[in-house]
């Protein structure tokens, strides 16, 4: 009998060390201007591949509080479409303890950067390039 209880505790922690490593679930983000939380995004996997869609907002002062994407471009598909409910991060793919290959809008400036996500201290870090250039997010989980 326990060798039976010590077996389910090790599968139990095992099973929660995964689960602390995947990006599925929901993900407050963090302007790394401000330091101010901007949204909460929900990651998701679909056929292989993981997606994250707005929400929720934390609007400023004077904000809209479900603005539109006015400067996507008018080829992509969410230019002039509501922000809450939108698909910012899209075709991630798993690659060890990393997901890449996919890309995330920036619905404030409506550019679209090739990006990595990895876990970091349960936080998530997203790096969108442009080009030789990039830059790093930290989004905190389950908000």
């Amino acid at each position: 009998m326990k060798v039976v209880f010590i077996i389910l505790l090790f599968i139990t922690i095992g099973a929660n060390a995964i689960g602390q490593n995947s990006i599925v679930g929901k993900w407050k983000t963090i302007d790394d201007e401000t330091n101010e939380p901007r949204s909460i995004v929900e990651i998701f996997e679909k056929n292989g591949k993981y997606y994250g869609k707005i929400i929720s907002l934390f609007p400023r002062l004077n904000e809209d509080e479900d603005p539109t994407c006015l400067e996507c471009s008018k080829e992509d598909d969410r230019y002039q479409k509501k922000i809450i409910g939108m698909e910012i991060l899209r075709d991630m793919q798993r690659s060890g303890d990393e997901y890449t290959e996919g890309n995330v809008l920036d619905p404030n400036n409506g550019k679209i950067y090739k990006c990595k996500i990895w876990i970091e201290a349960n936080n998530l870090k997203l790096r969108g390039y442009w080009g030789p250039f990039f830059r790093t997010q930290t989004w905190l989980r389950g908000q």
